[in-house]
């Protein structure tokens, strides 16, 4: 059964998952749980810190244009904006050299990719990687944005958003392979 229909506890899930995919988990995880909007940060085991997030407006789903977040088992394929201010906007992954307060049509613009980029790839063949349902190929990332405050709520075009200050402070302690659960 796949991590995401399970009551079992989130690091019990990466195990089994890990196990049957054959890899070894990871010292540090983040927990993405959709229904409550948060996110976890568990090192060795132990938590050590909690965000509120928001991921998508339409309901989960691993599927090709349907601007769901992705549930299962994912890595963080690529990290993306060190040393850049918080609040920097990306666009293809690149930083533009402005904030986002800097747009004229930031307060109405639809969600920008600002702060930190963690590129998120998925592990579980036919659940989130290869074919339709390829995590990487559809640009789903953790990342900052412009609508800080309506962070808690379903905000997102299938990526797991956060407040910029949070993200980069999150992106400091994560490494590229770290795992990343994603949960209704």
């Amino acid at each position: 059964m796949d991590a995401f229909f399970t009551s079992e506890s989130p690091l019990e899930s990466v195990n089994k998952t890990c196990a049957r995919l054959g890899i070894k988990p990871g010292e540090r995880l983040l927990v993405v749980r959709i229904g409550t909007a948060t996110l976890q940060f568990f090192a060795r085991g132990v938590l050590v810190q909690s965000y509120v997030i928001s991921t998508s407006k339409r309901p989960p789903s691993n599927l090709k244009d349907s601007l769901g977040t992705p549930r299962g088992l994912h890595e963080i394929a690529e990290r993306i904006g060190a040393g850049q201010p918080p609040g920097m906007v990306y666009r293809s992954r690149v930083p533009t050299g402005r904030h986002y307060s800097e747009l004229p049509d930031a307060g109405t613009h639809e969600n920008l990719i600002t702060g930190r980029i963690l590129w998120l790839r998925g592990l579980e063949p036919g659940v989130n990687r290869g074919g339709n349902v390829d995590t990487y190929a559809r640009y789903v990332y953790i990342h900052g944005t412009n609508h800080e405050d309506r962070i808690g709520e379903p905000l997102s075009s299938g990526c797991v958003l956060m407040r910029n200050r949070e993200i980069v402070e999150l992106s400091e302690q994560v490494r590229t392979g770290d795992h990343v659960l994603i949960v209704d």
